[in-house]
């Protein structure tokens, strides 16, 4: 053991602190509480508490023959490292599985491929007992190898969108070369035997475990894709992106780019055997088809286009602790009264800026023009929470009481459009009616499009031209990460709820879109706040990785900090914070999901009746 040889066993349910009841690149988005959550059905209108099982293939079969038919917005791999969006991880979710899980969406972990965990009185050393009787979708045998060789293609893989996660954000100790990049294989996560398998850290993190709960920490066959030293692999990379194996609730079927991606019941899932038959989620990117694909009941559980939506047809039964709410909608275009439930999510949604390419002045013009409450209450019909910061209320420092205090100090105004000091910060700049700004916003939604639209018409009386982009969210995915968009709109939802999961994207050294650890797209630096943001970021959180109230507090005085820095240089613009609203048919029941979204929920307890 590498620091302590003192293990102590822990409780394998681990809240997350401070957390109350939020697509994006996973953190990202591409849709438009505390813990200790025990679920609940949506299908009835009151809440029923259900029970945290683990049963086997052997349990009594409940499987139905039945699809379950959902919508997604377009998925751009299936294999889980270099998987980035929401829409990626929905699917991979049900593929796949990992040490941990949070269960239905819930901003707390729970053990899934691992069944306890020992951590070194250091915090530095956690050892994992394994699950016994785990089969692949390929038939082969989990064991602790598979972890060790998946976190590796994490951490080596070319392919891998995400290995800052293992290595930096989680600090698993490891080896460099001279130019700082990781030595394959000098991991320190050891097999120790099959069913047992130890990770080191180079110094205690407070969201170890959280990280580990993230999508791309995904278990996989040991060897199956030669991408890394040591393993020829049984496929491609490519192959597999598009026909993986992993030991999930449901196993691949088929997908086809830009139409749709089919699973089928694994019968020998090791968790709760799936009670549907498969799941298929239909690419549908326009709001009106998806809208008739819903009322033609060709799915069954939907959320329905703000064009489309009324707010006056929702009928609020009961509203839990965390804020969800269920109850009825209804009656929607087909006649039918839909089944409802809300649910406010860990979730920020921006318009984000290359800095490279507008300048500071335009940004903050921007931010005097829009009004989030504004496009709140025209554009979403107020289903979501107007933002002024990025990290979500529920996780900012102190909670939503010091988040609102705060945005008391917002200087460009939630709820007005302040053209006069646009025009000023323009005119000061240098911009006049002779001389215009010029730049391309790029949206992938109606919604977002109509934002763009409000923007549009009123920076135009100060000297500013917006020409607005309409694209694919896989396509605007791919342009973000290849730093190709100018200005662009976006959403984050949690890898792991702590508010700095949030602000990495407004941690400079990560904004750079020539560097494969780019997550914040913006090319942020060289300014007096960015320095700030860096620098509180390096000394403050950085620097205080662990637990501890001390250790927290450090973290909480930098947090506050970069919020400030953004939105002095105003990087990122908070427009909203999401409420996620789920429409079904009576036919369908399913546990309610909590504030990491629906698409963090495996669909494997998720019922639909024979008849349709």
């Amino acid at each position: 053991m590498a620091a302590s040889d003192e293990l102590t066993r822990r409780r394998f349910l681990l809240a997350t602190g401070g957390v109350g009841s939020t697509v994006a690149l996973a953190g990202c988005s591409s849709q438009n509480d505390p813990s200790n959550d025990d679920g609940g059905t949506a299908d009835t209108g009151t809440e029923s508490e259900t029970e945290t099982t683990e049963s086997t293939s052997g349990n009594g079969d409940t499987s139905g023959t039945q699809t379950l038919n959902l919508l997604s917005s377009g998925v751009r791999t299936l294999d889980p490292i270099p998987a980035t969006t929401s829409s990626d991880a929905e699917v991979g979710v049900n593929i796949f599985d990992g040490l941990i899980t949070y269960p239905n969406g819930e901003p707390n972990v729970e053990a899934l491929l691992a069944t306890d965990y020992e951590i070194s009185d250091d915090g530095t050393t956690y050892q994992f007992s394994l699950k016994d009787g785990v089969t692949f979708h390929n038939d082969a045998t989990f064991s602790a190898a598979d972890v060790v060789y998946s976190w590796e293609r994490l951490a080596a893989s070319p392919n891998s969108g995400r290995d800052y996660y293992l290595l930096s954000t989680l600090g698993v100790a490891h080896e460099t070369d001279d130019e700082g990049n990781y030595v394959p294989g000098s991991m320190a996560v050891e097999a120790l035997d099959e069913s047992t398998l130890e990770v080191t850290l180079t110094e205690p993190f407070h969201a170890a475990l959280q990280v580990m709960a993230y999508s791309a920490f995904a278990v996989l066959p040991e060897g199956i894709v030669g991408d890394i030293d040591g393993y020829e692999g049984e496929m491609s990379q490519e192959e597999f992106a598009t026909n993986p194996v992993g030991c999930g609730p449901f196993e691949f079927e088929s997908y086809t780019s830009g139409t749709s991606v089919s699973v089928t019941r694994f019968d020998g899932y090791h968790g709760t055997k799936a009670s549907v038959a498969g799941v298929k989620w239909s690419v549908i990117p326009d709001p009106s088809a998806q809208y008739n694909a819903a009322m033609n009941e060709n799915l069954d559980a939907f959320d329905i286009p703000t064009s489309q939506y009324d707010s006056a047809k929702i009928s609020v039964s009961e509203t839990d602790d965390r804020g969800r709410e269920v109850g009825t909608y209804g009656p929607a275009r087909n006649g039918k009264t839909l089944n409802y439930l809300r649910v406010p999510t860990i979730s920020s949604s921006y318009i984000g800026f290359n800095t490279e390419i507008i300048p500071k002045p335009v940004r903050q013009a921007v931010a005097y023009v829009a009004n989030q409450q504004l496009f709140n209450e025209r554009v979403f019909k107020s289903r979501n929470v107007a933002a002024t910061h990025f990290t979500p209320p529920t996780i900012y420092p102190g909670g939503v009481a010091e988040y609102e205090k705060h945005a008391e100090n917002y200087p460009y105004g939630v709820d007005e459009t302040r053209l006069d000091e646009a025009r000023a910060v323009l005119e000061e700049a240098g911009y006049s009616d002779s001389n215009r700004f010029e730049f391309t916003l790029s949206t992938y939604t109606a919604e977002w499009e109509s934002v763009a639209k409000i923007l549009r018409d009123q920076l135009t009386s100060v000297y500013v031209d917006v020409v607005i982009k309409r694209t694919d969210f896989s396509v605007l995915a791919n342009q973000l990460v290849n730093g190709n968009a100018e200005a662009y709109t976006l959403g984050w939802s949690f890898d792991w709820p702590t508010p700095d999961n949030f602000l990495q994207l407004l941690y400079p050294p990560k904004t750079d879109t020539s560097s494969g650890n780019n997550v914040g797209f913006t090319n942020w630096g060289g300014t007096d706040a960015a320095n700030r943001a860096t620098e509180a970021w390096d000394e403050k959180v950085a620097s205080n990785p662990g637990p501890g109230d001390a250790a927290e507090q450090a973290r909480n005085e930098a947090y506050v900090t970069i919020e400030e820095a953004n939105w002095e240089d105003m990087v990122q613009l908070p427009v909203y914070h999401e409420s996620e609203e789920l429409f079904s048919y009576d036919r369908l029941s399913f546990p309610k999901f909590g504030s990491g979204g629906s698409y963090r929920q495996k669909k494997n307890e998720f019922t639909l009746s024979e008849e349709q």
